[in-house]
Parts: structure tokens; C-alpha cells; sequence
């Protein structure tokens, strides 16, 4: 059975390293995760981009004791939770906001990559599944869509004066 529906890959581009807060833009992905896409929609760049920052002030203080980091684009789409911080520090999940379905994340050892697999429906199995990740267990789906995903094109375009 297919547990993981959708999958995204991004990555701190150095157009935006400048920024105080971490950006990643998507760089290839399965284009198939509605959400994502509407934000992608509503881009300039035409494209999934957020940010990944701090737990935000006005959460409530259960989530904030729980998680420091969330992703957002202006709105928040998820908190991050750490799965294992000593034992797999590159392996974090959530769920997107006003939907059931986890995510789960895998971060590169330099934290410049960030790849996020969606699981539709699956919000209430979210901490089982990234589990099930650290276990290896889904290492068969995760390469699947790595080999499947559609690279984006990342140049900015910028308009110049008078051209």
C-alpha cells in the first residue's frame, strides 16, 4: 500500500541567502499536492516557496513547548516537530494546517535541502509514520519520487529598466 501521495524538494537558493530568515524554493517535485500548488498559483515566482522560522509569539504555548520552527508563506502551513533530535536530527514532521495529512521532512546535513513528502490523510499517524521513515521503511516510495519528480526551473526573472 502507497503511503506517501506527494513529495517536494527545496532548497536555500542564493539569490535569497541574504535573508535573515531561511527561504527554500521547490526545485523539483511531483506538482500533485493541491495546496502547495494554490501557493505556487499565488507566486510571482510562479512557484512553491516558504520560509522556515521560528515558532511565532502568538501560538499557543502547548505548541511552542513542543516545536520552535514552523513553515509558512505569509500563513502558516505547519509546525515542524523534530522526531529525534540526537538520533535523527534530519527527520521532522507535521501535518498541513486545515487538512488531515501529515508531512513528513528530511533535511540535509547542511540544512541548505529540505524534502517534504505529503501522506493524504494521514495526520493522526504523522509521529507512526516519521517512524516508519527513520526505520526505513518507506525508503522504497521516497525513491520513487525522487526519480519521478519534475525539476523547476529556479532563475529568478527580473525586469530591467528601459529593456
Amino acid at each position: 500500500m502507497k503511503i506517501i501521495t506527494d513529495y517536494y524538494k527545496c532548497q536555500r537558493l542564493p539569490e535569497f541567502s541574504k535573508n535573515r530568515t531561511p527561504r527554500f524554493d521547490c526545485i523539483s517535485s511531483s506538482n500533485s499536492y493541491p495546496k502547495f500548488e494554490a501557493i505556487a498559483k499565488r507566486a510571482r515566482v510562479n512557484r512553491f516557496f516558504f520560509y522556515y522560522t521560528d515558532i511565532p509569539e502568538r501560538f499557543d504555548p502547548a505548541v511552542r513547548r513542543k516545536t520552535d520552527k514552523s513553515i509558512n508563506n505569509g500563513k502558516n502551513i505547519t509546525s515542524v516537530y523534530m522526531l529525534d533530535i540526537q538520533n535523527f536530527p534530519n527527520l521532522a514532521f507535521g501535518d498541513t494546517k486545515d487538512t488531515t495529512d501529515a508531512l513528513l521532512f528530511i533535511f540535509s546535513d547542511d540544512d541548505s535541502v529540505l524534502e517534504i513528502f505529503v501522506c493524504r490523510g494521514q495526520k493522526n499517524n504523522r509521529v507512526a509514520l516519521c517512524n516508519l521513515l527513520a526505520d526505513g521503511e518507506l525508503d522504497e516510495e521516497i525513491e520513487l519520487f525522487r526519480k519521478q519528480a519534475v525539476t523547476n526551473s529556479v532563475t529568478l526573472q527580473m525586469e530591467l529598466p528601459g529593456v
